[in-house]
C-alpha cells in the first residue's frame, strides 16, 4: 500500500470518525431532549415502575388523587378534566379517566385506540399505583387511583406519559458519553498515528541509520523491509545501492591486490631476462667472450633476451589498455575458413622448424561469415597456438584447427596433444600472469598473458572462451563469434 493511500485512509478515517462521533452526539443530545428511541425498555422497567412522573406530572397526580378521595363525581367534569389534561401536555403526559367498562376521558396526547384494553385491572386497594406497560413498539409509564364514585361504581384515574428509557437514560449520563466519545476520537487518534508511524516514519529512521553506517564506512549490514509502498521502494533501491557499493569497495579491494600481485609478476618475470643480460654483458666487459664465436653466441642470446623483454612489456601494454577498455575494435565481415587457412600457413614453417604438426581438422567447405577485428582476431589465435607449443612433451606433436557452427554462432576449436592442464589450474588459465607449471620460467612458459589477452578480445567480440583438458593427453580451447547470416 502506498504512502499516499495510507494518509488518505488515515485522514478519511478520522474525518468519518469525526463525522459518526458528531452524529451521535448529537443524536444522544436528541434523544435526551426528546426520549424519541424506544429501546432498551425492558431493561429498564423497574426505573420507571418506582418513578414514572416527574416532578410536575407527580403534583398533578396528587391533585386528582386528591379529588377521587374526596370529591369523586369531579372527576366526571369534562372541563375541569380538560383543564387538567392541558396542564398535563405542557410537561408532554396526558390523563385517562374511565368509569367501570367505559371511558370518561382520554387525553389527544396519546392516540392511541388501542389504550383501553392495555389499562390494567381495578385494584381498589391500590396495592400498585405506579407501572408500565407496553402498546407493540410503544413503552408507557403511569400513576393510577383507583376509586369508587357516589353511586358505588369503580373508577380510575391515570395520569400516563410515553417513555423512551434510552432517552432518560442519556440524560442521565450524557456527561460520561460525551467523555466516553471525545475518549473514542483520542484513541482512534492514537492508532491512526502508531499506524502511520510503523509504516513510514520507522522505515525512514532505518533508512537514516543505514546511511549513517555508510557515511562511517561500514557496508556489512543489510536493509531489510517487507513493505511495498513508495518508502519500501526506497529501501529496495537503497540495499541495491549498499550492495554494488559493497561489491565495488571489494572489487577495488580485489584489484588493489591484483595489481600488487601484477607488479610482483612483472618484477619477477623482467628481472630474470634482465639478470640474463646483465651477466652476459658482464661476461663479455670481463673477456670471457675471447673468441668470435662466442662473442656472436653472447651477442645473439642478449638479443634474444631483450627481445622477450620487448615482447613481454608489449603484451603487458596491451592487456592494460584491453583491460581499461581504451583499445578501438574496428569490426567486419570476416570469412573464419580463409582467415584461419592464413594464419596455418603463416605459422607452418615454424611449427615445422619445431616438429609440430598444425593442420585443419574438420575444414569446412563453405564460407562461414563472421563479425571480427581482423587484427585482434589473428592475435588471438596466434596466443593460443604458441601457448599451446610451449606445452607439448610428446615426440609426436600436433596441433589441431576445426570449426563448428549453428545459426547464429561458429565455433572455433584448437587441439593439441600437449600435457594438459590439471583440474587445479583449469578455473585460472586466463588469469593475467598465470602459468599452469610453476616450475616453468618466461623462457619456456611464456609470459603467461597470452589466454589472459585471448580472453579480453574474444569478450569484446560478444563471444566466450572455454577449455577442456586432459592432463597428459592434451588440450582443446574453444572460442564462439557471431555470424553475419543464419544457415
Amino acid at each position: 500500500m502506498s504512502i499516499r493511500i495510507k494518509l488518505l485512509l488515515s485522514y478519511t478515517g478520522m474525518l468519518v470518525i469525526s463525522l459518526l462521533v458528531f452524529i451521535l452526539t448529537a443524536s444522544l443530545f436528541t434523544i435526551a431532549a426528546t426520549g424519541d428511541i424506544h429501546s432498551f425498555r425492558d431493561f429498564y422497567n423497574v426505573h420507571y415502575q418506582l418513578n414514572p412522573l416527574t416532578e410536575q406530572e407527580e403534583s398533578i397526580f396528587l391533585e386528582l388523587k386528591y379529588l377521587a378521595k374526596n370529591e369523586p363525581d369531579q372527576l366526571q367534569n369534562n372541563q375541569l378534566l380538560q383543564d387538567y389534561d392541558f396542564k398535563l401536555k405542557t410537561v408532554r403526559a396526558g390523563l385517562y379517566v374511565r368509569r367501570e367498562d367505559s371511558q370518561v376521558f382520554e387525553s389527544h396526547t396519546f392516540n392511541q385506540p388501542e389504550l383501553r384494553q392495555h389499562l390494567p385491572l381495578y385494584d381498589l386497594n391500590n396495592n400498585q399505583i405506579r407501572s408500565t406497560f407496553n402498546i407493540g413498539e410503544r413503552f408507557y409509564a403511569y400513576a393510577k387511583f383507583d376509586f369508587l364514585y357516589s353511586d358505588g361504581e369503580k373508577g380510575s384515574v391515570f395520569v400516563i406519559r410515553e417513555r423512551s428509557p434510552f432517552g432518560e437514560v442519556t440524560r442521565r449520563l450524557f456527561p460520561i458519553i460525551i467523555l466516553v466519545l471525545i475518549g473514542l476520537i483520542v484513541i482512534a487518534n492514537m492508532l491512526l498515528y502508531r499506524w502511520i508511524t510503523r509504516s513510514v516514519v520507522k522505515p525512514l529512521h532505518l533508512l537514516r541509520n543505514s546511511a549513517e553506517h555508510i557515511q562511517e564506512g561500514n557496508l556489512q549490514f543489510s536493509l531489510d523491509l517487507d513493505s511495498r509502498d513508495e518508502i519500501g521502494q526506497l529501501n529496495e533501491a537503497f540495499e541495491n545501492m549498499r550492495q554494488r557499493l559493497q561489491e565495488s569497495v571489494q572489487l577495488r579491494l580485489q584489484d588493489e591486490e591484483n595489481r600488487k600481485e601484477l607488479i610482483s609478476n612483472i618484477s619477477h618475470d623482467l628481472r630474470t631476462p634482465i639478470t640474463n643480460i646483465k651477466g652476459y654483458i658482464e661476461g663479455i666487459r670481463d673477456g670471457v667472450a675471447d673468441t668470435p664465436e662466442k662473442m656472436d653466441k653472447y651477442v645473439n642470446i642478449i638479443y634474444s633476451k631483450a627481445a622477450d623483454l620487448d615482447k613481454l612489456v608489449d603484451e603487458l601494454f596491451l592487456y592494460s589498455k584491453l583491460d581499461l577498455r581504451q583499445v578501438p575494435f574496428m569490426y567486419e565481415h570476416v570469412d573464419i575458413v580463409n582467415f584461419l587457412d592464413d594464419c596455418i600457413d603463416e605459422l607452418h614453417y615454424v611449427m615445422e622448424e619445431k616438429a609440430i604438426e598444425l593442420k585443419w581438422d574438420k575444414r569446412p567447405h563453405q564460407s562461414l561469415q563472421v563479425i571480427a577485428d581482423l587484427e585482434k582476431l589473428k592475435r588471438t589465435v596466434l596466443n593460443i597456438i604458441e601457448n599451446a607449443q610451449n606445452f607439448m612433451d610428446k615426440q609426436y606433436k600436433f596441433i589441431h584447427v576445426s570449426v563448428q557452427t549453428t545459426a547464429t554462432w561458429v565455433t572455433v576449436e584448437i587441439k593439441d596433444n600437449g600435457m594438459g592442464i590439471s583440474r587445479e589450474d583449469m578455473p585460472h588459465i586466463f588469469e593475467r600472469l598465470y602459468r599452469a607449471e610453476r616450475s616453468r620460467n618466461s623462457a619456456t612458459g611464456g609470459s603467461g598473458l597470452g589466454l589472459a589477452i585471448a580472453s579480453q578480445i574474444i569478450a569484446e567480440h560478444g563471444g566466450r572462451i572455454w577449455a577442456e583438458s586432459e592432463p597428459g593427453a592434451g588440450t582443446s580451447l574453444f572460442f564462439t563469434l557471431k555470424r553475419t547470416t543464419s544457415l
